[in-house]
């Protein structure tokens, strides 16, 4: 099937002239694109229409150097689907190596957001010593802290304390990252609330 693409708007017409296959992205605002609408006519059910119409004009938006968004509830499942991971390590770390490193469940029993720190927020943690931990983590963007107090997460605890902001942070927690159309998202590593403060990762 061919597509018929103008500003905004991507569509296919039947040999009369009829509309069978459609989706738009005005731009919402400064350099973003929001797929608003997508319809695929009966007749095209089973064929995988919608999938390439979305394809398309996420192509189209990205060629004009623009951001991508959705507010179209198919445009918005395709977007989760097709997401996009940094290549494996091709370099091997031996087994000594690795195993310096300590990971340890963490309970956060405090966070905070950083005065004066757009990214930064401050985490009190349990780490099963009986001594609160503070790490901090460059993660406001994806978290509000009071939505983290009580998890239970993972954290390495035996990196060199590193100042930031005037505090020191001792250790790091793990989060995953990962890309949905080039826009980075992050998820903390969250763990089952049964587990301890302290249990040790192997």
């Amino acid at each position: 099937m061919d597509f018929i693409k103008e500003q905004n708007r991507i569509y296919a017409e039947d040999e009369n002239g009829k509309l069978i296959a459609e989706v738009t992205f005005p731009e919402s605002e400064e350099g973003v694109c929001t797929i608003d609408h997508t319809f695929v006519d009966d007749s095209l059910r089973g064929q995988n229409v919608a999938s390439k119409l979305v394809e398309s004009a996420v192509a189209q938006i990205k060629e004009q150097g623009k951001k991508v968004n959705a507010t179209c509830t198919y445009a918005q499942a395709w977007l989760e689907r097709h997401v996009e991971t940094e290549p494996l390590f091709e370099e091997y770390v031996d087994f000594d190596t690795f195993s310096k490193s300590d990971f340890r469940v963490v309970k956060v029993k405090e966070c905070v957001a950083v005065k004066k720190s757009k990214k930064l927020l401050q985490f009190t943690l349990d780490d099963g010593t009986g001594t609160d931990r503070t790490i901090l983590s460059g993660i406001h963007k994806y978290y509000e802290p009071e939505e983290l107090v009580g998890k239970t997460l993972l954290a390495i605890t035996n990196l060199p304390p590193r100042a930031m902001m005037g505090i020191e942070s001792c250790g790091m927690l793990l989060s995953a990252i990962y890309y949905v159309n080039g826009e980075e998202r992050l998820k903390l590593i969250m763990l089952d609330d049964k587990i301890p403060a302290g249990a040790k990762l192997y």
